[in-house]
This record gives structure tokens, C-alpha cells and sequence, in this order.
């Protein structure tokens, strides 16, 4: 049974739910710039990586807007974890302090950063990974920027991949496959996923000419 049509589908229907639950209000990204400073040991930093479990810090300038919103507050609720410790990691540290209002500003601030290109260490194959990707474009657009063929965005709530760092990536689609992060789209995606064939999807997205860059202001 030729699975890929289902979830397609799938995805296509998730990317629509999705886009009907960001009612929080609009941040101040200058407001937001004053409350990264307790984000800019980590994330401001070229290259800077987690001790434990150890793989990059994800680079988040340029990030979608209501994709941060999703991820911040799923920190503070407790529902997203960083690392594998249930309690007492730098993320659900930082957030749990944070009011709407400081959520909504400091992914207003991250998200207005201009695309680049970073440096990138490719370890898989970005031509084999590209052939994995065609289910993926639905919801994350062709390059991983969640664009369209004319340039619009496909939904403002869907995760910039295109210049992640490849290993954090990999962490993502892994801990998708294991269910220790919660989508049922990417969890059902990523549990047919080889090692290899995660390696080489993230090789790809990693790969992108423009994408996430590390915040530098």
C-alpha cells in the first residue's frame, strides 16, 4: 500500500487545524529585544551547542512568528521538553517566568531577523535527502522556508526548516520518531524514517542557500 497520498492528505489537514489556533495577541518586537537577553547565552551564539544531549542550539533568527509562539509556550506549559530531564531544563527555566505578553514579543523580535546564509556542517546527502522531502513540502514549502511556488507563505504556524543546523534536525525528526516530541503528522512520518534517511533529510534542509541564521543584536 502506497502510503505517501494518505499522508499528504494528512498533513494537509493538520496544516489547516493548525492555522485556526494562534489567537494570541501580536508582539512588540523592539520589547522582545529587551527580553532575549535571558535567550542570547544560547541562541546568539554561533555554533554553541547543548552539553547534554549534545547537539547545536537550533539557530531561530528568522523563525516563523506563531512557530515560536507554539514552541515558547509549550515550554511553559510543560508540554514540550528540552533534553531529556522532565523538569529543570534551561527552557522550561526560562519560560515559566514569561507572561503572554513576553512570549508574544520575543517571537515578534526573533521572527523579523533577515534570512541568510550561515555556515553548515553537512554530514548526510542533501540530493538523496531532497528526494525524501516531497511529502514534507506540503506543509514546510519546497526548500524548507514554507513558501509556495509564487513566494507566499503556505501557513504562518509551520516551522522554518531550511538552514537549521543538520544535527538538530536530526534530534527533531528523531525524537518525533520515538514520540518524545508529540505531532501525529511528523510522528507518523518520521517512524518509517531510516537513520540515514533522517541524516539525509536534514542534510538537505541544512543545506539551504537561505534560512535561519543565529541572532547577532
Amino acid at each position: 500500500m502506497n502510503t505517501k497520498p494518505l499522508w499528504s492528505i494528512l498533513a494537509a489537514g493538520v496544516c489547516l487545524v493548525l492555522s485556526t489556533q494562534s489567537l494570541q495577541a501580536a508582539g512588540n518586537a523592539e520589547e522582545g529585544r529587551k527580553k532575549f537577553y535571558s535567550c542570547g547565552g544560547c541562541h546568539a551564539i554561533e555554533g554553541y551547542s547543548n552539553a547534554y544531549p549534545n547537539y547545536h542550539v537550533p539557530r531561530i533568527g528568522g523563525q516563523q512568528e506563531k512557530a515560536v509562539l507554539a514552541a515558547l509556550n509549550g515550554y511553559k506549559t510543560g508540554d514540550r521538553k528540552h533534553g531529556e530531564l522532565p523538569t529543570g531544563n534551561s527552557m522550561q527555566g526560562n519560560s515559566s517566568g514569561w507572561s503572554d505578553s513576553d512570549v508574544a514579543d520575543i517571537a515578534a523580535y526573533v521572527s523579523k531577523k533577515v534570512l541568510s546564509t550561515e555556515t553548515a556542517v553537512i554530514t548526510g546527502n542533501p540530493g538523496k535527502g531532497k528526494e525524501k522531502t516531497a511529502v514534507c513540502a506540503g506543509c514546510h514549502g519546497e526548500d524548507g522556508n514554507v513558501l509556495d511556488k509564487d513566494g507566499k507563505v503556505l501557513n504562518p504556524d509551520n516551522p522554518r526548516l531550511a538552514g537549521q543546523y543538520e544535527d538538530y534536525l536530526i534530534k527533531a525528526l528523531k525524537d518525533y520518531k520515538k514520540g518524545v516530541r508529540k505531532n501525529p503528522v511528523m510522528n507518523g512520518m518520521a517512524e518509517s524514517l531510516s537513520d540515514d534517511e533522517i541524516k539525509d533529510i536534514s542534510a538537505y534542509y541544512a543545506s539551504q542557500k537561505r534560512g535561519l541564521v543565529t541572532i547577532s543584536d
